[in-house]
């Protein structure tokens, strides 16, 4: 059984988990993309060394849902929250949370939107001083997203994203994250830009590129991104990645015991579910 060694407080609070004496922290709803562009590469972006989370990391853009996110007066075309609800075995409200936290943080993470003034258009281009401004105002929950989309009279297109896994944070980190990863195509015209916030470097690359960094040291990254690299590596084009028939899994690393020492496991042992 593999795993990675949980020292010191991790260790002792892994125990106490393990015991019952501690109660994990809830995970909160949360939203990954992987933004895809032809000859099948990926946006990822590093986040800050300051960061309380995956410091350092490569990841997809992404983060929690804004309890605003739920909101009904978002326009919406495509597939309805119910009908995400179902492939994300989540209620209505929380499937609808979801799809417009992936929306939003596209949005603010990358400059990306996937969103258009009718349900068969997209946005060509984001960039410029106006635009700019929303995002920030995004970022600091000054703007909602609903309000966003209604000023510039767009609806959210839940059609340009596909449902990809689903990862559990592990019960002895302190935050914790349930989070459904989608994949999405960069929309023609759109083009990703250096954001900054959270993150201090992004990237366009090939999956099997990332992965052979992430094997050499070059960069870091989480089991989910690493897990989710290397389930992309192989597919020809982002229309076979889009097209793909996924078996939607959750997966919740897990924690045991081995040998006295406290390890996370990371391989298939900790798969929690399959639909």
């Amino acid at each position: 059984m593999g795993g990675i060694p949980l020292p010191g407080e991790f260790g002792e609070r892994a125990r106490d988990i393990l015991a019952g004496r501690v109660e994990p922290v809830p995970a909160r709803d949360a939203a990954t993309v992987v933004l895809l562009r032809e000859g099948v590469e990926v946006y990822l972006l590093r986040r800050k060394a300051s960061m309380a989370f995956a410091a350092g990391a490569y990841v997809f853009p992404g983060g929690s849902v804004d309890p605003r996110d739920t909101d009904h007066a978002i326009s919406w075309a495509g597939p309805s929250p119910a009908e995400w609800g179902a492939v994300f075995r989540a209620d209505e409200r929380t499937a609808r949370g979801l799809v417009c936290a992936a929306v939003r943080e596209t949005f603010e993470e990358s400059g990306v939107l996937l969103a258009g003034t009718s349900p068969a258009s997209v946005v060509a281009d984001t960039t410029g001083d106006d635009w700019e401004a929303d995002r920030l105002a995004l970022i600091d929950r000054s703007l909602s997203f609903a309000d966003f989309l209604a000023r510039r009279g767009l609806v959210l297109r839940s059609d340009l994203l596909r449902p990809w896994t689903h990862w559990i944070t592990p019960e002895v980190e302190r935050r914790r994250f349930d989070t459904r990863f989608f994949v999405a195509a960069l929309p023609p015209g759109q083009r990703t830009r250096d954001v900054g916030g959270e993150a201090d470097q992004v990237a366009w690359v090939r999956p099997a590129d990332a992965i052979d960094q992430a094997k050499n040291g070059q960069i870091f990254l989480m089991p989910p991104t690493y897990r989710t690299l290397g389930e992309l590596r192989d597919y020809p084009s982002v229309a076979d990645v889009l097209g793909a028939e996924r078996e939607m899994v959750t997966f919740m690393p897990v924690i045991v015991e081995v040998d006295g020492e406290m390890h996370i496991v990371l391989d298939d042992d900790y798969r929690s579910g399959a639909a």
